[in-house]
């Protein structure tokens, strides 16, 4: 089994989800199930965030023109239905059903083109930016499947290639996803030479995106993602395994 980590990075305009969660930064969507036949899709995804924000994201999947992971911009005429199945102050639970057309398109129903059926997939949006995680057998196409992407995504989003390896147990563990990508790497290293982590820090994120010419919020994503592994990374290094008890 192979796992594939990649990010769509959403234009202003092109993911109403997207717009949403870029104007409320403390939102955030993940999914707790995803399923896809050839002519369908369901999944049900939890939002955490102020309350303002999730009558936002709640309204963005309402909508009529928007449609569960389609990557079609307009109107593609599919049926869905979307519906709350639980709403807190900090918290809300959506579900949504897709019946998808011919124009349809969707990372999902690619992937099932490209890399077989069996695929699981795991999501996670922030701000513009659309993690995707997915297991696969590893006999599928996998430069077909981003090639087809790119085209569906066109100028809507930009492509990040986090990760790509060998799944855990798979006895032929691979090294290729075990460094950060290189976005994530060159945007560490010039918050290190720029003073981003000393104390006190001698550039903001702002400052720094303006100096990479890259927006605040894809600096933010690929810091915290970079962050993210080297804290998992040190912590997985630090655990060592319980020694038995001694025998009197």
């Amino acid at each position: 089994m192979r796992e594939l980590v990649f990010a769509l990075e959403y234009e202003p305009g092109c993911n109403r989800v997207a717009d949403t969660l870029a104007a409320h930064p403390d939102a955030r969507i993940r999914s707790l199930s995803l399923h896809a036949t050839a002519d369908r899709l369901w999944r049900v995804d939890h939002a955490t965030g102020p309350p303002d924000a999730l009558e936002d994201i709640e309204d963005a999947f309402l909508t009529a023109d928007y449609y569960a992971d389609c990557l079609v911009t307009e109107d593609c005429g599919a049926t869905q239905t979307m519906q709350v199945l639980d709403h807190t102050d900090d918290t809300i639970v959506l579900y949504s059903d897709w019946e998808r057309t011919p124009t349809c398109a969707s990372v999902p129903h690619i992937a099932r083109d490209h890399l077989g059926n069996g695929v699981i997939f795991e999501t996670r949006h922030e701000s513009r930016h659309y993690t995707w995680r997915i297991i696969h057998s590893g006999e599928g196409d996998v430069a077909a499947f981003f090639e087809s992407l790119r085209d569906a995504v066109g100028e809507c989003a930009q492509m990040e290639m986090l990760r790509t390896t060998e799944t855990a147990g798979s006895g032929n563990a691979s090294s290729e996803g075990d460094g950060l990508s290189p976005e994530q790497e060159a945007a560490l290293r010039a918050a290190v030479e720029h003073g981003y982590y000393e104390s006190p820090r001698d550039v903001d994120v702002g400052d720094l995106a303006e100096h990479l010419d890259v927006p605040r919020s894809t600096l933010t994503y690929r810091l915290r993602r970079a962050e993210e592994q080297l804290a998992k990374r040190h912590v997985n290094s630090e655990q060592l395994p319980q020694e038995p008890p001694a025998r009197l």
